[in-house]
Formats: C-alpha cells, structure tokens, sequence
C-alpha cells in the first residue's frame, strides 16, 4: 500500500548495497533525528542458512554502536516479492532490537523494511508503524542529504564517562567452579550501584578552546529518571531557564560561540566528562568514624582481582537535560560495556585476564564514532587483532587496504585540538593538505585524481634549518613521510635532513662524511630511505625531459586513485612534490598540482595556494 504522507531522509554518503541476494544491513539511526532519518549502515556479518545469528549480531552492536544512536530498520539485497522482503527485514530489525535493549515488546516503533535490487541498485523503503501491524507502507519521497556531519554535529555533542574498576572475587579453594557464579554476582552488585540515590555523577566540561568558564555540576542518583523513554524526553530550547541542576541542557557545557571556519565533526565535536562517585554520607549532620565490617571466610579462599577500565562515550543533542542524558545514555553505555567485557572475561578467569580497553573510531564514510573493545594482550599484527579489524572493516563497509581501525586512528579524547589545518611537530606548527579548496586547472572535461588523506607541508627554511638551494628532495621527502604517519602506516617520526643522510650512511649508498653535508639527493636516495625507515617499496619512473612527463598522465593518475600517496618528482637538482593530475584522456590535455617545497615565504594558504595548478 502506498501513501505520501511520509519521507525517509538518507544522511549517510552511500547504503552499502551489494549485488550478493539475501544480505542484510542494519539501518542506523537515533531518536534526536526526525523519524526515518538513516544516519549509517552496518552490515550483518553472522548469518546461516535460517537466517541472521542474532545473539552474535546483538553482542558486537551492542559494543559498536553509541548510547544516542540506534537500530531502525533493516535494508534486504533481493529480487523476489518487495513487500514480502520488506517484512523480513522489518522482522529481523525488530528481533535484533528486543536483543538490544532488552525487552520482549516494542511498543509503537515505527521500523523501516527496505528492499534493494541487486542488479540496478534501486532501493523501496516501506514502513511498519507498530508490531502487531500487517500493513506495509510503501514511503515516498527519499532525500538525501549532502553534509551528515552538519547535521549530526551542528546540535549534537559527546558525552564521555572513564571510570576504572578493581572488582575483587573471592572464591573457596576447593570449589573453584563457583568462581564464574561468584564473579557476575560481583558485576551485578556493580551494575545495580549505578542506579544507587547515593551516588554522584559530576558533570564538567572538557578542554576548551574558549575562554568560557562553567562551573561543574553535581547530580545524585535519586535525580535521574529512569522510567522515560528516549524517544519520549522533551528537548529544551535556548529559551529554557532551569534553576534545577538536573534540567540543566546539555548546551550548558558546550562552547557558546563556535569560529566559521570549525569543521563540523566527531573530532571537532563538544565533550561533557561525566565521573562516577559513590557519596555515602550524603549530607549527614552527624560525625561518626569510618566503619570496617569483617567476614571471615569459613573455608581457605582465593582472591581474584579483575581489572576493568570503562570507557563509555555516547551521543546526545544539546537539548537534553542532564538528568536524562545520564539516566539513559551514560548509565545504559556502562551497563553494556560492562556486561561486554564480562563475557570476554569469563573464559579466562581462573588464568591470565584480558587486558582490555576501549577505543573510539570515526571512519571515513560514517558521520558517528563507534567503539570497539579490543584485548591489548595481543600485539596489532598478531591475527587475532588482525581478524578483529577485518571483520569491523567488513560491518562497517571499509576498505581492506586502509588501516582505519588500529589503535593510532582512535579518537583522541584527551586532549582537543580545534585546528583543522595546523600540527605541531618538534614545537613548529605544520601546514597540512594546502591542497583543499584550490580552484580548478582550466583543463577542459578533465578528469582530476588527487592524493587521498593528509600530509603535512614541508618546505625550505623549516625548524630554523636553512636549507635553501639544496634541500628540496629532502623536505619531499618529509612531506611524504608525514603522510604515512598520518594514515597510520607508521609511527616513524619524520626524518630530519641529517636522519635521511644518517640512513643513507648506513646502507652504505654514501660515505660518513656525507652526514652534515649540503649534497642534493634524488628520487633513488629517497627510495632508499623509505624502503630503510618505513619499509615501502618505490617505483621510479624515468622521463628523458620534462615535455615528456604528459606522456606519464594516466600512469601518475592511475597511482593516485589506486595507492594516493603523493609523489616526489624532480631532475637534475630541483625536486618537487605532487599531489595530483587533472588529466582529459581524449585530448591528452592535462594539469599537475605541485606542492612547492622551494617555497620560503610564511605559512600563509592563500599566498600558498595562490600558484594554481
């Protein structure tokens, strides 16, 4: 059946659509979004002939995905009847989320069923508007829109809550079997403290790149209200004067005025700390001496310590008062988290514990953070780390020759830093992707290929060293390395000038005395020190004179779209740094973008980008 009194609004780059039948994405959303609003996709990993493996599915979701965000619907591949595919999908959303949130019946939840051709890629969505409902609407218009991370960041911020625990399980010698039973009573009795009237949940903002002052806040446990549902909780404007502590928004934490130029992201996005105490005393006018109660143990005991380090960090608009935003995001996400590392502990509980830790990622395509937990015990190239970030790359639609997922791609909560174009390096201040927001080359009906992720400028007279008239294959070279760092290819530092001639030194390409020295070096010196310091192979190409290079357009373009690293390109003693070709393939016309390293004016990107093409 079909009406038009509805809209699905698609703030997600691309569905993650297959030509593989029958496979099956969870639709991603949250109840801050107007209705059948899709912010991501994830794509369902464990499945058999009978269908999706929902306690698999609902564990690992259960960990990836924010307090802030949650299941809509489900997106099927397939050719045979829409309608019928649509309430499988609408069936498998629903199981998955009873999975999630614990319950048996989901009252009056609209859930989205869409269809997806393999063969043209077409999707119809249709809308299920209660459980018990047979009628399937088919939705029409979808809108897509062109900026998720405005519309997910522009309002919305980030709540963060690290709060480590040394749970102490002591269990009878003779019976060790009881130690699993013993251990997730303890995790329970932890579980029902979040909810205690005793404890304190004190809420302060985080480092600020402002100079507004607010002071933090301090909510007991009988404030919260854990009976509301999320989807049900009003929203405050600007307008809203609470004295209440506990119908403070969220907004009274974040920065109050925001630069033009701030990139609307996760990175970039506000962060409330909220800590957990336990206040016993509460405010007793009576003095009494701290109390010790002993129980002795009836028989010999062991003592396990079991370490957790929770790290909950969950997405809320900032309309939200706090009460609610701790009662149902922040309390849930330590719940959940708990129980997660729970399960990985168990198996080894009597032996060596999992170290584990969670990490905060927000991989290209997907405008949110997700988290995953993962066992530090296992080095990032051991198999069990590498099948982990596999199958992530899988859910989440990535690409398997990218290091998206590893430890150095994290977000970094600690500290923020609000410039998008600036880092720091051996206290200077680095320029980084000059490149963006350059006008075109004028090439007519070009095809442009550029370098893929960041890099950091590197150009004479840096650091105070003067190297002008000899040192431009070097700082290509910094310029390239920097750019394996920042994709987290490696951790290597950028090499100084005297790095490079120290490695060159010890391969035995040049003599000692070459360490210290203003000798030029070229595309084979560089291959060298790449392969020594970052273990990357080159390829050099030879061209007998500039006029020639045109002929390498559809080669250069081909490395930029397939490996995006940028390129060092020179002869005789100039080099230069590319970063990308505009090239008409039937013309033969072409551009190249080159990043000067010659330059010695200041760090200024308009009179950088001023060059052109």
């Amino acid at each position: 059946m079909e009406k038009n009194t509805r809209s699905i609004r698609i703030e997600c780059p691309k569905l993650l659509i297959t030509r593989n039948e029958s496979d099956l994405q969870w639709l991603i959303g949250s109840p801050f979004f107007p209705p059948l609003t899709i912010i991501s996709t994830f794509r369902c990993i464990h499945s058999n002939s009978s269908g999706p493996d929902f306690p698999k599915e609902s564990e690992e979701i259960r960990t990836l995905l924010l307090k802030g965000f949650d299941v809509i619907g489900a997106l099927i591949v397939g050719k045979s009847d829409p309608e019928k595919t649509a309430a499988r999908a609408v069936e498998a959303a629903r199981k998955l989320k009873k999975l999630l949130t614990g319950t048996t019946k989901l009252e009056n939840e609209e859930t989205i069923g869409a269809v997806a051709d393999p063969d043209t890629g077409d999707i119809r969505f249709f809308l299920s508007e209660t459980e018990s409902s047979t009628n399937f609407e088919l939705v029409n218009p979808v809108s897509y829109g062109d900026n998720p991370e405005k519309f997910v960041w522009e309002s919305g911020c980030l709540l963060l809550c690290q709060l480590p625990i040394k749970l102490p399980v002591c269990y009878p010698a003779n019976k060790p079997s009881d130690a699993e039973s013993i251990f997730s009573r303890a995790i329970e009795a932890v579980i029902a403290k979040f909810k205690d009237p005793n404890v304190v949940y004190l809420v302060k903002a985080s480092n600020r790149a402002s100079l507004d002052v607010v002071q933090p806040v301090i909510l007991r446990g009988s404030e919260l209200d854990f009976d509301a549902a999320v989807a049900n909780i009003e929203l405050l404007d600007e307008s809203a004067q609470n004295s209440e502590k506990k119908l403070l928004r969220c907004a009274h934490f974040c920065l109050k005025s925001k630069s033009t130029s701030q990139l609307l992201s996760a990175e970039n996005a506000d962060i409330i700390q909220i800590s957990v105490l336990l206040n016993r005393s509460e405010k007793s006018p009576k003095c009494s001496a701290p109390a010790v109660e002993y129980f002795p143990a009836t028989d010999e005991t062991r003592l396990l310590i079991v370490d957790f380090k929770l790290e909950v960090l969950c997405y809320a608009v900032q309309g939200i008062p706090l009460m609610h935003a701790i009662s149902k995001l922040i309390i849930p996400g330590l719940i959940d988290q708990l129980i997660s590392m729970k399960k990985m502990n168990l198996p080894y509980l009597l032996t060596q514990h999992p170290e584990l830790h969670p990490y905060h990622f927000c991989p290209p395509g997907i405008a949110h953070p997700v988290t995953v937990i993962y066992e530090l015990n296992y080095g990032e190239t051991e198999m069990k780390q590498v099948d982990a970030r596999r199958s992530l790359h899988l859910r989440l639609g990535l690409p398997f020759d990218r290091p998206l997922l590893r430890i150095a791609n994290s977000l970094d909560l600690s500290i923020k830093s609000r410039s998008s174009n600036l880092s720091t390096r051996k206290g200077s201040s680095l320029l980084k992707d000059v490149h963006i927001g350059i006008p075109g080359s004028g090439v007519s009906g070009g095809s442009v290929s550029l370098v893929q992720g960041s890099y950091e400028y590197y150009h004479y007279l840096q650091d105070g060293f003067d190297d002008s008239g000899w040192g431009c294959a070097y700082r290509s070279l910094q310029t390239i390395t920097s750019w394996f760092r920042l994709q987290h290819y490696s951790s290597v530092d950028v090499p100084s000038h005297r790095e490079i001639q120290q490695s060159l030194v010890d391969i035995g390409d040049k003599d000692p005395a070459f360490i210290g020295s203003r000798e030029w070096i070229g595309a084979i010196e560089l291959s060298f020190v790449l392969d020594k310091l970052l273990g990357v192979s080159c390829k050099v190409i030879n061209v007998r004179s500039g006029s020639e290079l045109p002929e390498k357009c559809r080669e250069l373009a081909l490395h930029f779209e397939t490996q995006g690293t940028p390129i060092m390109i020179g002869g005789g003693v100039l080099a230069y740094t590319l970063l990308g070709v505009d090239y008409n393939e039937a013309t033969g016309e072409c551009a190249f973008l080159i990043l000067d390293p010659h330059y010695t004016g200041s760090d200024d990107v308009k009179k950088i980008v001023n060059g052109g093409w």
